[in-house]
Order: structure tokens, then sequence, then C-alpha cells
């Protein structure tokens, strides 16, 4: 669970429910296969950003954006690449 405060989608206003919906859909259709082994604990680096609505709306579209399976790399080489930022930062994500 994420230390900051967060609102939960069933306690969303509506333009915060149409940004989280948004935002899910935008995701890449390889990103909906859950990992294997992933955390039970149902926490979410998106659910994070929902005291900034528009802020959240922003910065996932452009993620989805970047995660295009119309792009040259593939679901491997963006986590690959996701795990050696979040190393050299020392970053949880």
């Amino acid at each position: 669970m994420a230390w900051i405060k967060t609102i939960p989608f069933d306690e969303a206003d509506e333009k915060l429910r149409d940004i989280l919906m948004k935002t899910r859909m935008n995701y890449p259709r390889e990103y909906e296969t859950p990992v294997e082994n992933a955390s039970s604990i149902n926490e979410s680096i998106v659910d994070s950003h929902t005291l900034i609505p528009d802020a959240l709306f922003h910065a996932f579209s452009t993620f989805s954006s970047l995660m295009s399976p119309d792009l040259p790399l593939e679901r491997r080489q963006h986590e690959m690449i996701a795990t050696m930022v979040s190393v050299t930062n020392d970053c949880f994500y």
C-alpha cells in the first residue's frame, strides 16, 4: 500500500474516475497479463497519483505512448530498462 494518501476508485469524483478509466484503457494489451509471483498487495503507482488527477492523466498517457507495441522495443526490453533505472535510482518500483 502506498505510504501517501490515495483516493480509492469507489471514493473518486467523476473526473478522477474518468481519468483512471482512460489511463487503464491506454495501457498496452500485453500489460494486462499479470506477472507471475507478483506481490499480492493491491498497490499501484497509478493510484499514488490520485490527488492530482490532471498530472496522473498526462504522466501515464505519456507512459502508455512510450510502451506502444508499434515501437521497436519488446516488453522484456522495457522491463530491463525499467529495472536498471530503478536500481540506479535506488527505487522500489
